[in-house]
């Protein structure tokens, strides 16, 4: 699934290209699409029409684009195969197009000017849906991941708050990593990227970290995840793709996620694979040695 460098490159290009459109005809396509929206494809198609949409918002994986004058957003779960695109008007549909959204005027910028949002999925694991906003939120952030921490690159992220929950977690560092209520956005890839670069094997108890440890392994997150925005992402396929259809090239950067067997870069031991719970671990046996219990 696409992480949080992948999710922030589709929300800027959303904020290019649809920010303060105002809709004028939503077309659900493929009911699954919208399945999450409890009320019904053509409840989620009305009231989206005539709605204007704000800036495009994002925490960790998730993204929305809150509507103007109101409490709503639409939230956009990208699932394994979800797009949103960018399109011109009479550009021949995707073969997996699933809802298209038109608009009444342009956006902002006038090179966007007869284009319409599509969302597009192969697997239909993603969708839209409608929801209110949190109470509390000021953003527009969706009620339904309220309780989604924020991310490492979000400038309100509490780098202390996060050591404490983190050893008050009593588990494992990868494990930790990928618990969107500690610290979101961080998914498989960039957490095994950011454990090689901090020398950590991912079975390492959270109870050990100290205060200096967690800021360090903090630091690599967001610079690998700084280091893949830069270029668009990581797409290993044709699945993950900004809303120009152009696909990252981080992959050409990773250092540990799909090396198996190849020379770690640091000490060029081979690099190692481990199944782990449903996904894969990549690490160095030598430079990321695993906790005494775990050998």
């Amino acid at each position: 699934m696409p992480e949080l460098p992948e999710v922030e490159v589709v929300r800027r290009g959303l904020e290019r290209w649809v920010a303060h459109r105002a809709i004028g005809d939503v077309e659900v396509l493929h009911p699954r699409a919208v399945r999450r929206h409890v009320a019904g494809a053509d409840d989620f198609a009305q009231r989206l029409k005539g709605q204007r949409i704000g800036v495009p918002m994002r925490r960790g994986k998730y993204l929305w684009l809150p509507l103007e004058d109101t409490h709503t957003s639409v939230l956009a779960h990208l699932g394994m195969s979800g797009q949103l695109l960018v399109q011109p008007q009479q550009a021949p549909d995707e073969k997996h197009l699933r809802i298209r959204v038109r608009f009444t005027d342009g956006p902002d910028d006038p090179a966007a000017a007869g284009t319409e949002l599509r969302f597009v999925d192969q697997r239909t694991f993603g969708g839209l849906s409608l929801h209110e906003c949190a109470a509390d939120s000021t953003d527009g952030l969706p009620d339904v991941i309220a309780h989604i921490a924020r991310d490492p690159l979000d400038e309100l992220f509490d780098d202390a708050a996060f050591h404490d929950a983190l050893r008050r977690s009593r588990t494992t560092i990868k494990r930790a990593l990928l618990n969107q209520s500690l610290i979101s956005g961080v998914g498989n890839i960039y957490a095994d990227e950011a454990l090689w670069r901090a020398k950590v094997h991912y079975e390492r108890p959270t109870a050990g970290f100290t205060r200096p440890r967690t800021a360090e392994l903090l630091g690599h997150v967001r610079n690998v995840m700084a280091e893949a925005l830069a270029v668009g992402g990581t797409s290993f396929d044709s699945l993950y793709v900004n809303v120009n259809g152009e696909s990252g090239y981080f992959d050409r950067s990773l250092d540990a996620y799909g090396r198996e067997d190849e020379p770690c870069r640091r000490c060029g031991t081979p690099m190692r694979r481990r199944p782990w719970m449903n996904r894969s671990s990549y690490f160095c046996p030598r430079c990321q040695r695993p906790p005494r219990a775990s050998s």
